[in-house]
């Protein structure tokens, strides 16, 4: 029987930062999301821009965006609890970092307010994709403990052919028929098949580098045998963006 307090698990799109200070039907969907959940006793985020040490982790942008931040606490006792859950050796806690965009502009419009106590998991760039799915598999329990669990990045993320003067040029081709296959293996919810996404049509233009896709691989780790799988929001921005959201419970 499904614990009716454990929390949901969420791959969420970031895209372009220029989502932190517009309002959009992508953007209001996620403050939409957060009122559907049950409150957090804590967030951890794996994002796809760990690979920086700065919070304002991208350039050429409005001057504004550079004096938004995310002022939320941290959780050392959460970190150790994650550390526990993936078992000894696997990680080790940073006390100093900052979260990165990748995390804080899609917190910034589900809990504006940033009281809840936020902290980042990387990227292990050595890992298999399976291997991804299991480290998001060890940290399911703490779902059950009131701890929100979310992927950030997009499921197509190709900045070098994206039209950048035009938010809403239409998706490639290309791009959607690789968001139609990862939104195939959700609704049949074979989410072992996200591990071969590299056998998937396209995917060498969808996930050029796959640093964004990896986020989606430990929230399907997180999926218990009677979780829900339910697409919380799907489209493109600027023709080589998904910005497909999943949630998980």
């Amino acid at each position: 029987m499904m614990n009716k307090n454990r929390m949901p698990a969420l791959f969420l799109a970031h895209g372009s930062p220029m989502n932190i200070i517009e309002r959009n039907t992508f953007t209001e969907a996620l403050s939409t999301l957060s009122g559907s959940l049950p409150q957090p006793k804590g967030i951890i985020v794996i994002s796809a821009h760990w690979q920086t040490r700065t919070m304002h982790d991208f350039s050429g942008f409005p001057d504004e965006l550079y004096h938004i931040g995310y002022p939320c606490p941290g959780s050392p006792e959460m970190a150790e609890r994650v550390r526990a859950a993936m078992g000894p050796g696997v990680v080790s806690c940073d006390m100093e970092r900052g979260l990165d965009h990748g995390a804080w502009s899609v917190l910034h419009h589900m809990y504006p307010l940033a009281f809840i106590p936020v902290i980042q998991i990387s990227l292990d760039v050595s890992l298999t994709p399976e291997e991804r799915m299991e480290l998001g598999k060890s940290l399911s329990s703490l779902r059950d403990e009131g701890v929100l669990i979310l992927g950030s990045g997009n499921v197509v993320h190709n900045l070098g052919l994206v039209d950048s003067d035009d938010e809403e040029a239409p998706a490639y081709t290309w791009a959607q028929s690789f968001d139609n296959w990862v939104a195939g293996c959700v609704e049949s919810n074979h989410l072992e098949e996200l591990t071969r996404y590299r056998t998937a049509p396209f995917s060498e233009l969808a996930v050029p580098t796959d640093e964004h896709y990896i986020p989606l691989l430990y929230v399907a780790g997180l999926r218990r045998s009677d979780d829900m799988l339910t697409t919380v929001f799907e489209g493109f921005q600027n023709a080589s963006l998904s910005m497909r959201c999943i949630r998980v419970g």
